[in-house]
């Protein structure tokens, strides 16, 4: 496929409640083409294989800081909050299935970003209070873990249907 597919994802964290216009300075022409998507971790719906209810942050109540659960109206009513901004760029040029593979891989992307900031609110334990060099040695281990995984061991991640 070479030149004829990418898949590109750019993200900004910014402290607000989702409402700046363009973080990722697209041009008008970009803008015009841009779809938006908003993301509540808490009250979107979610599948059933993807749910977990330790990783359920409408339970979930943060020991370190006090945050959580996430109720109905949280990004209201929660503070400090941290806004991911997420540009996903797709081009799948493959005459009779771009529509097709291109909206398969928004709504595959779209449920990722979903569970994995449900994980991340719910795991904020493990992470709070990290330091720099904390986190280098997690990205170690986990970096070995991982090509140990790759040479040997079973395929595992996010499967679709």
């Amino acid at each position: 496929m070479k030149d004829n597919f990418y898949l590109r994802i750019e993200t900004w964290h910014i402290e607000d409640e989702g409402q700046a216009e363009n973080v990722h300075k697209l041009t008008k022409e970009e803008l015009e083409k841009r779809i938006v998507e908003h993301i509540d971790i808490a009250n979107d719906p979610i599948e059933a294989r993807d749910y977990k209810e330790d990783e359920d942050p409408t339970l979930f109540k943060s020991e370190k800081t006090g945050r959580g659960p996430l109720q109905k109206d949280w990004q209201k009513t929660s503070k400090p909050l941290m806004c991911a901004y997420k540009l996903v760029t797709t081009n799948f040029k493959w005459w009779g299935l771009q529509n097709k593979i291109e909206s398969f891989i928004m709504k595959s992307e779209r449920r990722l970003f979903t569970v994995f900031h449900r994980q991340l609110f719910c795991w904020i334990d493990k992470w709070y209070g990290l330091t720099m060099e904390d986190i280098r040695k997690i990205e170690e281990q986990t970096q070995k873990e991982l090509n140990e995984q790759r040479n040997q061991g079973e395929i595992k991640g996010m499967v679709t249907n």
